[in-house]
């Protein structure tokens, strides 16, 4: 990772994206010997107002600290997805928790029922946040995973190391399955090509 690699963490106070940017820079920093920049903005109410933490990340000395075209968007709400999806880099990776984004900007993304596992899975829906970042950093290698359980087991609250590790894995998991039904579905859309190709070539 020799350019800059931007990820803006994003939904609504209280659904602890600040702290999942702290730990993903932690992870990035610390962990794995990155260049690190990580910034934060809240909106005029502290829960339920928009939030937003950005990390940037570099093999080299960062020039500017915030995300310009964001590599990764993590959209945890409506009105984050809406109001930062076009900042997104060409090819970059949206993910969002259909709980809340129901309306997708473009086919190209990525939905993870954050929430739902935290609360179904995991038995606590305020970990909603750790279970996003583990599937973010699954899905796209922004950190290493070994780094991040590092970092998540030293920034969490004492007493929580065990849920929060359940919650991270949970993520990962949920990442993992993810992929492989999408690389399933390319497998069988590739044989599909192929047979429909064939076809043609055999009416010649």
């Amino acid at each position: 990772m020799s350019e800059r690699f931007e990820i803006r963490l994003s939904g609504s106070g209280g659904q602890g994206l600040i702290v999942a940017g702290i730990i993903l820079a932690e992870a990035a920093g610390i962990y794995d010997g990155k260049f690190v920049c990580q910034t934060q903005s809240y909106g005029p109410e502290a829960r339920g107002g928009a939030s937003k933490a950005e990390v940037v990340i570099c093999d080299e000395e960062i020039d500017y600290p915030k995300a310009i075209k964001p590599d990764i968007l993590l959209a945890m709400n409506q009105k984050s997805c809406d109001a930062y999806s076009l900042d997104l880099k060409a090819g970059g990776t949206l993910i969002v928790d259909p709980t809340f984004v129901k309306q997708l900007p473009t086919t190209r993304t990525i939905g993870i029922p954050f929430t739902e596992i935290a609360r179904n899975k995991v038995g606590k829906e305020m970990v909603a946040n750790i279970v996003a970042i583990g599937a973010l950093c699954a899905l796209t290698g922004a950190v290493s995973l070994g780094s991040l359980e590092a970092a998540v087991m030293k920034r969490v609250p004492q007493g929580t190391e065990e849920l929060n590790k359940k919650a991270l894995e949970a993520g990962i998991e949920a990442a993992r399955s993810y992929l492989q039904a999408k690389a399933a579905m390319e497998q069988e859309e590739g044989a599909m090509t192929f047979i429909l190709q064939d076809n043609e070539t055999m009416e010649e």
